[in-house]
């Protein structure tokens, strides 16, 4: 779907809270760099989150003197108070946001927005994570990045490689039926519309960018990351619950295969799976070599097989039974968890009778009985992810197979 840009075609919006010392140049900035790299219509908007300093006559002078800004005043704290206030009165077609900081390069610009106006794309975000983002910043915060976006990919099991860089746009429709399900109005604002966005089967592009972190930033890192953490808890039992209507979301909006992908038969499902098993074994030698040292061999053990059923869960998804989108991911995640505790149950047993025989094994000894008892734990987990977790029932089965017959009768013709 090709956007009219009939009207004001793109808003972007700079949230700021105490800015005077960068507000009136990096506005200037910006401004100046649309005038001269952009052909659509543009507007931007200073979100002032209610400041104390001079922050306000700053921003409503440079209102005042340029044409294509606005200012708009909130009396309340926080980045998604700013965007939901600015975002939900806008006109454009197109809405985006920037840090005031200007830490991302401006010319990662047009490119974030084109997917957009083009219709291409649903949401576009840059990426300081992508092997050609070039990024300048210190030691702690890009392990508190990094650490951050891999536990969200992790137990959130989304795509996208960096939920908090600020450089980010979003189509205006999408953003009407997404902006009433984010409940967080802070630093998470981000993290949860894009949560909800992936679920809901919107396309999400994402641009490396060239980043410099701003030596002034007042953000409270760690007060963050807790924050962060406690709102990935809240989106993952709200999709659970199913309080958030992702599938409704998914109907009018989310982007579908022409075709439905069949289902792997019996075979195939076999072979994928011990592809899928293999790969996990090797993980969880590895990551038990690792761990054994440092934790002993129960919590080795525990961890090891905690984190390779997470990922062994969703590619028996998605490659083994052939199933994508949001449907039931959430529950047949904890249906895998469930697996996940009966195969610990198996290998943690092995590893009792192990020191109960022979009390002074060593750790090869306890990788080979345990990688016999993960074998058996792997031959159990295919058997309960078929007829349980990834069970299609036969109605569903049925109708799927007079899409794809009538799709391919179609095409004959």
């Amino acid at each position: 779907m090709k956007l009219s840009h009939g009207g004001l075609a793109l808003e972007i919006v700079v949230p700021v809270f105490n800015e005077e010392s960068v507000l009136e140049k990096s506005i200037t900035e910006l401004a100046n760099y649309l005038h001269s790299e952009f052909a659509v219509t543009w507007q931007i908007t200073i979100a002032d989150n209610a400041s104390t300093d001079s922050t306000p006559l700053i921003g409503a002078n440079l209102a005042d003197r340029m044409p294509n800004v606005a200012y708009r005043r909130l009396d309340l704290k926080g980045r998604g108070w700013a965007l939901r206030d600015a975002w939900g009165s806008s006109d454009a077609e197109v809405l985006a946001y920037v840090d005031v900081d200007l830490s991302t390069d401006l010319a990662a610009l047009p490119p974030l927005v084109a997917p957009l106006l083009s219709g291409h794309s649903d949401i576009s975000i840059g990426t300081r994570l992508g092997q050609s983002s070039r990024v300048s910043r210190g030691p702690q915060r890009e392990f508190i990045s990094r650490s951050y976006n891999f536990l969200l990919k992790r137990t959130m099991q989304v795509r996208f490689s960096d939920a908090q860089c600020g450089f980010k746009a979003i189509r205006a429709d999408v953003a009407k039926k997404l902006l009433p399900h984010v409940e967080d109005n802070g630093w998470f604002f981000d993290t949860e519309l894009l949560i909800i966005a992936e679920r809901s089967g919107l396309r999400i592009h994402e641009i490396p960018v060239d980043w410099v972190d701003d030596p002034d930033s007042r953000v409270d890192i760690m007060q963050t990351a807790v924050d962060d953490i406690r709102g990935l808890i809240r989106v993952a039992g709200s999709l659970v619950k199913g309080s958030i209507p992702v599938q409704a979301i998914y109907a009018e909006l989310g982007r579908r295969p022409v075709v439905p992908q069949s289902r792997p038969s019996f075979f195939g499902q076999v072979i994928r799976f011990g592809v899928v098993g293999a790969i996990s074994t090797v993980a969880f030698a590895l990551l038990y070599v690792l761990f054994q040292e440092p934790f002993g061999a129960q919590p080795a053990n525990f961890l090891a097989l905690l984190l390779t059923a997470v990922g062994n869960t969703a590619a028996n998804r998605r490659f083994t039974f052939g199933m994508n989108g949001p449907e039931k991911l959430f529950t047949q995640q904890f249906q895998g968890l469930v697996v996940f505790t009966l195969a610990w149950s198996i290998t943690s047993s092995s590893l009792l009778i192990l020191h109960a025989s022979a009390p002074h094994s060593s750790p090869t000894m306890e990788l080979v009985t345990l990688t016999a008892a993960n074998i058996l734990a792997t031959l159990m987990r295919f058997v309960m992810l078929r007829v349980w977790v990834f069970r299609v029932p036969r109605a569903d089965a049925a109708a799927s197979r007079v899409v794809i017959s009538g799709a391919q009768t179609a095409q004959a013709s």
